[in-house]
């Protein structure tokens, strides 16, 4: 069978996410100090470590069939590669970051205006699409400090926590963008690592289903099996199995985790008892 050829950045945080991912997908890699390529020993899978900023290059040459990539970088780099799976880690934002003591009103005041940035394709169709020019600095690095050494009256840089903004003395005043990360394919992948993309997607999708669900078990009494099955938002219907104290039984589903507080407190206020809440390894549907 073809190898999928893969691109993972370097290092990071995007690097950390993107390996644990491979691994929760059943995939091993083995990748000692400094190995820039790796072949998984248990699925046909090669994995480059590649410098971000170059990955999309790679992607539009076909040198690599697919990436695990912020989708601010494709924005900025490669508009036409495809993204073929949102992954829902390494969330962060492109915004407009101004001095804290500068008069920020709207994105006009910043006409004529010095923006450093690493990222120059992004920061002009923002302007452009607002109709306000200014004088672009594009630096590569250390993009806060610019600012404060008379490089620049703003910046345009990722955002995440705002703590780095903070730190420098600067303010978040527009978002140009949010991203996280993204799986990308070439548009030269082959009708082969297709296949092999297909498998491997097929698995990505297992683990983030699981990601954002919980298996939660609970005792409900039997008059109120119905009334509580109402409220579980369940993919088909509810597991419910007797228990030995007679008039009660143990509901079991799984609830995504962005409802699951309000409904275990509505479980509750209906009469549920001994709710046990599981963490999910895989689903498969």
């Amino acid at each position: 069978m073809s190898k999928l050829r893969i691109a993972i950045q370097k290092s990071g945080r995007l690097n950390e996410d993107s390996i644990k991912l491979l691994k929760d997908c059943g995939i091993s890699i083995d990748n000692g100090i400094d190995q820039l390529k790796v072949e998984a020993s248990n699925f046909p899978l090669e994995v480059m470590f590649l410098r971000n900023s170059d990955i999309p290059q790679y992607l539009i040459d076909g040198v690599i069939d697919i990436a695990i990539i912020g989708d601010n970088l494709l924005h900025e780099k490669g508009k036409d590669i495809k993204v073929v799976e949102r992954l829902g880690f390494s969330k962060c934002k492109v915004s407009v970051a101004t001095p804290k003591d500068f008069n920020y009103t709207s994105v006009k005041d910043l006409e004529g205006k010095r923006i450093a940035t690493s990222y120059p394709n992004t920061v002009n169709q923002f302007f452009a699409s607002k109709g306000v020019k200014v004088d672009l600095h594009q630096i590569s690095g250390s993009v806060e400090i610019a600012p404060n050494i008379g490089l620049a009256d703003a910046i345009v840089d990722i955002v995440s926590s705002g703590s780095t903004l903070f730190k420098n003395g600067l303010k978040e005043v527009e978002l140009i963008l949010k991203s996280e990360a993204v799986l990308a394919s070439s548009p030269k992948i082959s009708a082969e690592a297709q296949l092999v993309l297909n498998k491997l997607q097929f698995r990505i999708q297992s683990v983030l289903r699981a990601r954002k669900a919980k298996y939660i078990l609970l005792n409900v009494p039997n008059e109120k099996i119905l009334e509580i099955s109402k409220i579980l938002p369940v993919l088909k219907s509810p597991t419910v199995m007797p228990l030995t104290e007679p008039g009660w039984s143990s509901v079991h589903t799984v609830i995504e985790e962005d409802q699951f507080w309000e409904v275990i407190d509505e479980l509750k206020a209906h009469g549920a008892e001994g709710i046990l809440v599981c963490p999910i390894e895989k689903m498969v549907l």
